[in-house]
């Protein structure tokens, strides 16, 4: 889609605010933590990006999953979460464990299986998340491997 494509004049439509309180849980949930979108095709009308927030209790571990086709970009609120993926380029497939900390920025490839991990014992994990794609594509696994 180009400017041309739009409807009327593309330089003159608003721009969409969302609050803390607009955020909205209804997106795809993975087990062990909390998602919650604040832009998206449903919230603004996006055509190619979706951004929310992801909160993972203290002492909490997702389930596996990967998101689809999306790029996934996070950047780190508050907490020290850790994210896990299996590398499978060496000889031997094995766990790679991420940690971060506030300010940190993860950078998720399409179709790479991972979790998040919060190892504090009291502190919640936040993070925001910018995908690719309008919606929040989430596919939940059984385990990091794809068989």
């Amino acid at each position: 889609m180009t400017a041309s494509d739009l409807p009327g004049d593309p330089f003159h439509r608003r721009l969409h605010h969302i609050a803390p309180a607009g955020l909205t849980s209804e997106t795809t949930q993975t087990g062990g933590m909390r998602r919650r979108a604040a832009i998206s095709g449903a919230s603004v009308g996006a055509h190619r990006l979706w951004m929310g927030q992801t909160h993972v209790a203290p002492a909490t571990v997702s389930a596996n999953h990967h998101h689809g086709d999306s790029e996934t970009a996070i950047y780190v609120v508050s907490g020290t979460p850790s994210f896990v993926f299996l590398d499978v380029e060496g000889d031997e497939p094995r766990e790679v464990r991420v940690d971060t900390k506030p300010g940190d920025y993860i950078f998720v490839p399409p179709f790479v299986p991972h979790r998040e991990e919060n190892p504090d014992p009291e502190v919640e994990a936040v993070v925001v998340i910018a995908r690719s794609t309008q919606e929040a594509i989430v596919v939940n696994l059984d385990a990091l491997r794809w068989t």
